[in-house]
């Protein structure tokens, strides 16, 4: 094989190969052209190293080879593209979708648990009972305070980080079963209900308040989305409704689920920060529970308004 007449018959092709490698944007002409060139210059490297392997055109038709095969694959890379899209679109849509579900167990959950407060307070056997006595005053308030600076911030905000998100995933994990969502519910229901009688019955309630709304509007917020759609997840299959087999909704609700369980880590971090550094920090209680607050209001504008818009996307 003559490699001169070789080199220059193919040559034009080798130079648009490598003009289209350079750049960093090709329309999808441009990328048509880029994987056939590609393709055929990858046989003229074959052919060049079988029939009359000269070093030089050797090594320029492997490096141009290799940056061909670079340049297709270059949409491989690491873009934070798809985790923009999770935040403005795919979380803010999975929450506003089941939005039924998870404001109807928080509605609930807020009524039954001054409801239990209540009757508790009308009821002081009931307290006995479920501490074992009659808890002495000042020192229920003092360990009920203490309990938010007991540890180093930064330790305390791993274990009530952990421990939330936990039991958010196992009441999204539940959901296919229903009961044990209503269990970990209750539980949690209890002992914020019997610890928010104790403090009241001891003339604390606005310690009680203070302590617990900086991070509880966050944190509370997302155990009722973590049980609400657990709770859609296992009602999928039960009604799945008229377009779709049990099969096909428990997956499409599942999917949702997985979305909800992603963004509850973050929001719970958020929560878990607020925990940590706000709740017993010396901030005024109205300083402190406002941020709370502030940031709970901003959630449901997320999860609500937002994600009303995001559902309407074609692509959710």
């Amino acid at each position: 094989m003559d490699l001169d007449a070789y080199v220059a018959e193919h040559g034009g092709e080798w130079r648009r190969l490598e003009v289209l490698v350079s750049r960093r944007r090709l329309n999808a002409a441009e990328a048509d052209e880029l994987v056939l060139l590609y393709q055929r210059a990858a046989t003229h490297l074959s052919i060049v190293r079988s029939r009359t392997p000269d070093a030089v055109v050797l090594a320029d038709l492997s490096r141009l080879v290799l940056a061909g095969r670079a340049a297709i694959t270059r949409g491989n890379r690491m873009s934070w593209r798809p985790v923009a899209d999770f935040f403005a679109v795919r979380l803010p849509a999975a929450l506003y979708l089941t939005r039924g579900w998870w404001l109807t167990v928080m509605a609930i959950m807020v009524v039954a648990a001054w409801g239990l407060i209540a009757y508790a307070l009308d009821h002081p056997d009931m307290l006995t009972n479920y501490y074992g006595g009659r808890p002495e005053e000042a020192s229920l308030i003092d360990d009920f305070v203490n309990y938010y600076s007991e540890y180093r911030a930064g330790t305390f905000f791993g274990r009530v980080w952990v421990n939330n998100a936990m039991l958010a995933a196992q009441c999204l994990a539940s959901g296919v079963l229903i009961l044990p969502v209503f269990y970990l519910l209750g539980q949690n229901l209890l002992a914020i209900g019997m610890v928010g009688a104790a403090m009241f019955d001891a003339g604390a309630g606005d310690i009680y308040l203070t302590y617990i709304a900086p991070h509880g509007f966050l944190e509370l917020t997302s155990i009722f989305i973590g049980g609400g759609v657990g709770l859609r997840i296992g009602w999928s299959w039960i009604a799945p409704g008229p377009l779709m087999t049990r099969r096909e909704s428990l997956v499409h609700w599942a999917r949702h689920g997985m979305v909800v369980a992603v963004g509850l880590v973050f929001v719970l971090l958020v929560a878990g920060i607020l925990e940590a550094w706000v709740t017993p920090s010396p901030l005024p209680p109205m300083i402190r529970v406002g941020i709370g607050a502030g940031l709970w209001l901003l959630f449901l504008f997320y999860a609500l308004f937002w994600g009303a818009q995001a559902a309407r996307k074609p692509t959710t």
